[in-house]
């Protein structure tokens, strides 16, 4: 039945400090639909991919799992003829496994999911796999008891569990989960991970139901890069932390920037790909720049492009007798810059050739050569590296923001000289924000999020789902105004395709894929408002410490705060209209009437098929 660590440091009692036992006393607030133990639970329409060209591919590759409905978790009382009610709760049996990079608040998911089985039948268990997925294959296990959380409530990292390579993809993989699933006879597992993670979860809930195992798969959405986001998740765990955290700490930066008036701080943050984090700590923190990945893919800046437009960012400060400066940069920058990422591609190709590392220089193509050979050896030396299992750089090993400094101060040298800089010598200091905050403590936010979550996993193991993830929306408003629910894991895949000369394209496979930056969107058009003032001002914001009390205890995101993605309340009230246009536009009604919702509904419908084509939505190749 597995293996019970009593040899391991996995869920031994932390040494608490008298500020983190303050936190452990802290319990989050449940919203009225979890309250209680009857599970009531609406079902909507059968959820479908927002990538209308990938559908077909979609649901192909997961016949049992694509086409399911949306799930809405109502409160006891709700007036909905239609929910079905859930009152009898026998023993189950549940597996809850950390499955990526750390993330604050993943222990609270564990925490939530815990209370909420106990409260329905005080005999089930709650069995945690330790060493991540390593650990869910050899079937490592420790049961879940009050006492082993005691003291990891509102505490950061993963170490409850621990966490190892954490993937679940080959046959042999999703063999030996299914395996551990019926040797421990789960009735369902727990998967708690970002954008990868939660792919992987949707391929062995596929594979389970085809099998015809018993055990429902749960995926939930913890990842600190906030880039799991689509129109059922608004935000994930750890993100709200995680720029907190790095917000703080730019903060001080800037501030010692202004007081020493002659150093520019380039600080990199972490977030892979995509530049959710440096975004939300930009809007957070006013340093002067933000360089984010998104911008530069879309205008497909080279890397002088961007040296030159810090240089003259730079050069028109000094014009105000301002010597000093913040510039932020992405993590994933550098597979957002066309001419890097090609020769990152390039290497990656000769990896995969077999290649070794000290021979790959002289295999690359003449114009890779030239640009390898022109980038600083540090530099050079970290391209090299093997990519990682989803074939991207090891970005974090990466020190771009290294690179532009020295591009910039050579830069700024050569216009010195040329007498077109009449500023200050351009000095430098370097920053990596990256694996200092990931063992933060959790935010509030991230806290109450992650326990309501991990309540919520319970509500579609009730219900009997598999390949959900649990979402929760409403976010920007109060707790007791958080609406629950779970959408299928494929409704929120997408499949990238990726040209291959003019006439000839390869199509990936379905995946939740990481979001990248909406520029249209309201975050973004915020940044956008503001960056002169940035630039030119100085107006730094500390937001301070993370605080449970206080003036920013309940402070979130600005990033979802601006944005009104209460997408599920949308389906919800666009049903509630076709139920009223039901209930005018019966037999019987008038002529005009009938008239009127012909002309009006065949408007619509012409206008959403056209919305809905492939050819609209923009499925380029890439």
């Amino acid at each position: 039945m597995g293996s019970v660590a009593m040899d391991s440091d996995y869920g031994v009692p932390r040494e608490l400090s008298a500020l983190q036992k303050a936190r452990a006393l802290y319990r989050p607030d449940l919203p009225p639909c979890l309250q209680g133990t009857t599970v009531k639970v609406e079902y909507g329409d059968a959820a479908i991919a927002a990538d209308v060209a990938g559908a077909h591919v979609i649901s192909h590759a997961f016949p049992h799992t694509y086409g399911q409905p949306l799930a809405h978790f109502l409160r006891k009382t709700a007036a909905v003829p239609d929910a079905t009610v859930i009152t009898e709760h026998p023993l189950v049996r549940v597996g809850v496994v950390f499955s990526g990079r750390q993330s604050p608040g993943g222990h609270n998911v564990i925490w939530g999911l815990h209370d909420a089985i106990k409260a329905h039948n005080a005999n089930s268990k709650l069995i945690g796999f330790l060493g991540g997925t390593d650990g869910l294959f050899a079937q490592k296990t420790l049961e879940i008891s009050d006492e082993v959380l005691s003291s990891y409530k509102n505490q950061g990292g993963y170490d409850l569990l621990g966490r190892t390579r954490d993937q679940i993809r080959t046959t042999e993989q999703v063999n030996a989960a299914m395996t551990a699933c019926q040797a421990l006879k789960l009735d369902a597992l727990v998967i708690i991970g970002g954008v990868t993670s939660n792919t992987d979860a949707a391929q062995l809930a596929e594979t389970f139901a085809e099998s015809k195992c018993s055990t429902k798969v749960v995926g939930v959405p913890v990842t600190l890069n906030g880039d799991l986001k689509n129109q059922f998740v608004e935000t994930t765990v750890g993100f709200d932390t995680i720029c907190k955290v790095n917000s703080q700490l730019i903060s001080n930066v800037c501030t010692d920037a202004l007081s020493a008036e002659k150093y520019y701080y380039f600080v990199r943050l972490m977030g892979r790909k995509a530049s959710h984090v440096a975004l939300e700590c930009a809007l957070q923190s006013h340093p002067n720049m933000v360089i984010l990945g998104e911008e530069v893919a879309a205008s497909k800046l080279t890397i002088f492009d961007i040296t030159k437009q810090i240089c003259d960012a730079v050069q028109a400060r000094a014009e105000k007798d301002k010597n000093h400066g913040v510039v932020l940069i992405p993590e994933g920058l550098v597979e957002s810059i066309p001419e890097l990422y090609a020769l990152l591609q390039e290497i990656h190709g000769l990896h995969d050739k077999g290649v070794s590392v000290e021979n790959i220089s002289s295999h690359l193509s003449p114009w890779a050569s030239a640009l390898f050979e022109f980038l600083p050896p540090f530099i050079r030396k970290q391209l090299l590296l093997h990519p990682e299992s989803d074939d991207s750089a090891q970005l974090s090993q990466i020190e771009t923001e290294k690179l532009l400094a020295q591009l910039v101060e050579a830069e700024m040298n050569k216009r010195l000289k040329e007498g077109t800089y009449k500023g200050k010598k351009f000095n430098a200091i370097c920053h990596f924000f990256g694996y200092q905050a990931r063992g933060a403590l959790p935010s509030k936010f991230d806290c109450d999020y992650a326990y309501v979550l991990g309540h919520v996993c319970y509500h579609i193991l009730a219900a009997g789902l598999n390949g959900y993830m649990a979402t929760v929306t409403n976010l920007r408003s109060p707790v007791n105004k958080w609406k629950c629910g779970a959408a299928p894991i494929t409704s929120m895949m997408t499949v990238k395709r990726w040209s291959r000369g003019p006439a000839a394209s390869q199509i990936g496979k379905p995946a939740v894929h990481m979001a990248s930056i909406d520029l249209k969107g309201k975050p973004y058009e915020l940044l956008r408002q503001n960056s002169s003032s940035f630039l030119m001002e100085d107006i730094y914001r500390n937001p301070g410490p993370l605080q449970f009390e206080g003036p920013g205890g309940e402070t979130k995101p600005i990033s979802l705060c601006v944005e009104d993605r209460d997408y599920m309340g949308r389906i919800k009230q666009l049903q509630e209209y076709l139920e009223k246009v039901k209930s005018i536009v019966k037999p019987g009604c008038s002529q005009d009437v009938l008239k009127a919702a012909l002309s009006a509904m065949a408007s619509v419908t012409e206008m959403l098929t056209i919305m809905s084509s492939p050819s609209f939505s923009g499925q380029a190749t890439i």
